[in-house]
């Protein structure tokens, strides 16, 4: 794969960069136009989506950063993009042009102050794994194997002007308005910020892996603070398949069962004994082991839940409480869904809508066992985001 020497960081680079895409695309759309004329629209369509896609792709896999880390997300859905964009766009997970080694070295002499080869008895300058915000190298020291990961240079310092060029699209895009519009992109903003901030990310990787512990069939790998810095994060080096790797194979359903089990379990020890859960749950942050053990190797973005928040939306998920119409009303105005200057129209629309998608989301809360290859509940939630 070719590596990287120099990622844009400037907001002019940057933004240059974007519009170069942005004009790809425009060309695509141009052909498209001409091909549906003169071709079936169906056949199109789908080379209109998988050109724009490659072309999107290409240009923020060399951007880095929050620009590739919004393909990342997008990826995670399927019912957002269609399956041309879902494929490329989730290479971002864990798959992207790396850094050179000379351009690696120098930006260890930066943070840590030594050459990695000073650091480690052994070192790989040649990444393992490259994603949106970091790269992953493999070292050893003192017998044991380790995970180093780089944070790409320049990606902290250009987060609030990606944003800022990536603003006007989304409020367009997702009809933000007002204040609406300044509290999304300031919670965006934040976490990302958050995420590049490697020393935060180590401290609440360790608090986690210290609060887990008793958890079965979990495990975390081992964080180094006297090799790490607010760029480099030195950890174990964990064995395992990464979990999108692992749901394409064939697997035991006893095995698949148990894995989602610990899932489950990990994610409610997170919300309800430690009120934090962990705000980037993409497949690229976790491994199944030999043994079918779940890996969670990633807590650089975590979001705290505020127990002005939790208490009345978790009293939601009561079967009383969703048949009770005043009381359900309540709760929604202690979680801001309502407001005193919605009209009655507005106030009417919201609660039925919300009514209809926390009965259906809040069904696994319902019962002490629920079956999540169930086909119809997924049928109803397609049909529900049809409809909203």
């Amino acid at each position: 794969m070719k590596t990287i020497d120099k990622i844009p960081t400037s907001k002019i680079q940057r933004a240059s960069k974007l519009f170069k895409t942005g004009a790809k695309v425009g060309v695509n759309y141009l052909k498209y136009y001409g091909e549906k004329i003169v071709r079936d629209e169906d056949k199109a369509k789908k080379r209109l989506n998988k050109n724009n896609a490659e072309d999107i792709y290409d240009g923020l896999k060399n951007l880095k950063g929050s620009a590739l880390k919004v393909a990342q997300m997008l990826s995670m859905d399927k019912s957002i993009l269609p399956e041309a964009y879902v494929e490329k766009f989730s290479l971002s997970q864990f798959s992207v042009p790396p850094l050179s080694p000379p351009l690696v070295i120098k930006t260890f002499k930066k943070y840590l102050g030594k050459n990695p080869n000073e650091l480690f008895d052994s070192f790989n300058a040649t990444s393992v794994n490259a994603a949106s915000i970091g790269q992953v190298h493999q070292a050893k020291k003192n017998g044991k194997k380790l995970a180093i990961k780089l944070q790409y240079p320049g990606v902290a310092d250009s987060i609030s002007s990606d944003l800022s060029l990536v603003k006007p699209i989304a409020v367009k895009m997702f009809n933000l308005k007002g204040k609406d519009t300044d509290k999304y992109f300031d919670e965006v903003e934040g976490k990302l910020i958050e995420e590049t901030n490697y020393l935060l990310e180590v401290k609440q990787s360790k608090l986690i892996r210290k609060a887990c512990k008793g958890l079965p069939n979990i495990k975390f790998p081992n964080y180094y603070t006297n090799l790490s810095s607010e760029r480099i994060i030195s950890m174990d080096w964990m064995e395992g398949e990464h979990l999108s790797d692992f749901t394409k194979k064939k697997n035991k359903q006893e095995k698949l069962n148990k894995l989602g089990q610990t899932l489950w379990d990990f994610y409610m020890f997170q919300i309800h004994q430690l009120k934090k859960v962990n705000a980037d749950p993409h497949p690229g942050n976790f491994l199944i082991s030999n043994q079918g053990e779940l890996i969670a190797i990633d807590f650089g973005c975590m979001k705290e839940i505020p127990e002005e928040f939790y208490t009345p939306y978790f009293e939601l998920a009561e079967k009383n409480n969703l048949k009770d119409q005043k009381k359900f009303k309540i709760k929604l105005v202690e979680l801001d869904i309502l407001r005193k200057e919605d009209t009655e129209e507005e106030i009417e629309f919201l609660s039925n809508m919300f009514h209809e998608l926390l009965s259906l989301f809040t069904m696994p809360f319902q019962s002490d066992y629920f079956d999540f290859s169930d086909p119809i509940f997924f049928q109803k939630i397609a049909k529900l985001g049809c409809k909203i």
